[in-house]
């Protein structure tokens, strides 16, 4: 697996970029389940944190997320783009609903 390291990417301000876990799970039933039929994946593994926002004061605002955190993110949340034949979700810190385990 690609980090973003490797295909050089650096998120912006609060945003993120996470790698999408998909389901390894390709028969249901004995019956093959297309791609464009599976439901998109929403968690998945951050792979790059932007610096964090700016406050009105003019204060950088921490991120609270970091690199390697597993996540769960909203099923239409981000923009998803693909990078060096990866495919990557960029996100807002607040898209993020939870960090698992």
């Amino acid at each position: 697996m690609a980090t973003a390291s490797a295909v050089n990417i650096k998120p912006l301000a609060d945003r993120v970029v996470v790698k999408p876990i998909e389901d390894s799970e390709e028969m249901r039933g004995g019956l093959y389940i297309p791609d464009t039929a599976k439901e998109k994946p929403q968690q998945g593994e951050i792979v790059a944190v932007g610096p964090g926002r700016m406050s009105d004061e003019g204060k950088r605002i921490d991120m609270e997320l970091k690199q390697g955190d597993k996540v769960l993110y909203g099923k239409y949340s981000g923009t998803e783009v693909t990078v060096g034949g990866e495919q990557y979700l960029i996100l807002r810190e607040a898209d993020v609903l939870a960090v698992i385990g």
